[in-house]
């Protein structure tokens, strides 16, 4: 079981559409599974097509999706971007700054990182190192 986390809070995944892996999507693919060696150029290709990719994070320390996040809206992705997997709570603003709209976890992940965690840093466009700079 899934649990979604947005500027929000909580949510259950009210996706209920399959998504496609990478390897067997086509150019009329709209909902794409996204892994973290993936080459950007076989996303980007699909780009005008898509309504929700969903980049995988095989552990917290691999920061290879926050790339392939901000690579697709610098291409032009406008739709639906959600991270997958370990993600925790201390990095939830660093994945809202690369152009993730969401986050999904699983259920002992939020468990072990309450709702307080992932909200404290909700207000991730006040807390940035240039917002404090300027401040």
């Amino acid at each position: 079981m899934s649990v979604i986390v947005t500027d929000n809070g909580f949510a259950p995944d009210g996706w209920n559409e399959a998504f496609t892996p990478l390897e067997e999507a086509s150019n009329e693919t709209d909902v794409l599974d996204v892994p973290a060696d993936a080459d950007l150029d076989a996303v980007v290709g699909k780009i005008p097509s898509l309504r929700m990719v969903r980049v995988d994070f095989p552990n917290s320390a691999d920061g290879r999706g926050f790339t392939i996040a901000r690579q697709l809206r610098l291409h032009g992705y406008t739709g639906r971007l959600r991270a997958r997997g370990h993600v925790i709570a201390d990095q939830y603003a660093m994945a809202r700054r690369s152009g993730f709209d969401e986050v999904e976890i699983d259920t002992s992940l939020a468990a072990r990182q309450p709702e307080e965690q992932w909200l404290f840093r909700a207000n991730w466009q006040a807390n940035d190192y240039q917002a404090r700079v300027r401040g």
